[in-house]
């Protein structure tokens, strides 16, 4: 079953063409990353900017068409938001785009929704079944699910490395105040996640997004992005945090010049790698895996799951129902959402 899943977050925009057999992707025929930098200001203002609201309905035009040199219809298609489409006034403006330009309801996934749909990704090639916990690093939120082959709990936070860069990195490179501000934030945050699982029941920690991964990146000293060396690679702590401070000592202009940098992740970088840093030093984390699938493939395997025979047939309308909300661009294939 050729399907294919939008992703529209924080700070990029992505699509993914794939089949699905037999509740796993058999084959992929398009994955794509733009950083469209939705939620910009969003932290502060709690509506979409113009200028960053008309970058992502362009994109998804963009996907869009791509679907239908693949056969994917709109019957076929699945397009969530999440972070900053859930925290803003006037999303509605986006809604009716997305409507326009890809032939579906666009799902505003709660939380909860966006931490199940990461961990099924995130998990779904994993060996054994390892008492798991997925740490997404997004561009609003971070969420934290833990599980065995199933989550059995989540947590969302709104410690996403563009909100973080917005409120707190405003030198360029950071000072040490900012950074220290920017730490003691995430640790408040990360105080709520105990009050909902014990993070060290977990045997081992997954990280998943465009941060994580551009950390593996760099933590590996790649000369390019190299997915499948990325995939799976293990991060351990310490490295984690010698490339956060690295981060931090760079300008952004020196770090857009990294040969791993995906264009336009060059500001949130050093905000994002402080958030798995501090993940790494409250939770004493020894290590953490990085992962290429993630929140993007969740979504396309929960489609599959949810399609029925009667429902291919169907003439016209959105592949998805729209779910409640609870609370410049650069194509490259560099690393997820975050």
């Amino acid at each position: 079953m050729r399907l294919a899943a939008f992703d529209v977050g924080t700070n990029s925009t992505r699509l993914l063409v794939a089949d699905v057999d037999d509740g796993r992707i058999s084959e992929q025929f398009d994955r794509e990353m733009i950083i469209t930098r939705l939620g910009k200001g969003v932290d502060a203002n709690r509506r979409f900017d113009p200028g960053a609201l008309r970058r992502t309905l362009e994109v998804l035009g963009e996907y869009a068409a791509t679907c239908d040199r693949f056969g994917v219809g709109p019957q076929r298609r699945r397009l969530v938001a999440t972070s900053a489409t859930r925290d803003v006034a006037n999303r509605e403006e986006f809604l009716d785009g997305v409507r326009r330009l890809v032939g579906v309801e666009a799902e505003v996934l709660t939380g909860e929704q966006e931490a199940a749909a990461s961990y099924l990704g995130a998990t779904g090639d994993l060996d054994g079944d390892a008492r798991t916990l997925v740490v997404d690093i997004g561009g609003g939120s971070t969420e934290f699910i833990v599980g065995n082959r199933d989550p059995e709990a989540a947590i969302s936070l709104e410690i996403g490395c563009v909100r973080l860069f917005e409120r707190h990195l405003h030198s360029d490179p950071p000072t040490a105040d900012q950074v220290a501000a920017l730490r003691a934030d995430v640790r408040e945050h990360l105080e709520r996640v105990q009050t909902v699982f014990d993070p060290s029941s977990a045997t081992r920690v997954v990280g998943v997004a465009g941060t994580v991964t551009t950390v593996a990146a760099l933590t590996l000293d790649l000369d390019h992005y190299d997915p499948e060396r990325i995939h799976h690679a293990v991060l351990e702590a310490p490295r984690i945090a010698a490339t956060a401070r690295r981060l931090c000592r760079l300008t952004i202009a020196q770090r857009a010049a990294l040969p791993v940098m995906a264009p336009g992740r060059e500001d949130v970088i050093a905000a994002g790698a402080l958030v798995l840093d501090e993940i790494c030093r409250t939770f004493r984390f020894a290590r953490v895996v990085a992962s290429e699938t993630d929140i993007l493939d969740g979504v396309l395997l929960e489609l599959a799951r949810n399609r029925s025979p009667a429902r291919d047939r169907s003439p016209g309308g959105p592949g998805a129902a729209r779910a409640q909300g609870s609370d410049g661009s650069a194509r490259t294939d560099r690393g997820g959402r975050g």
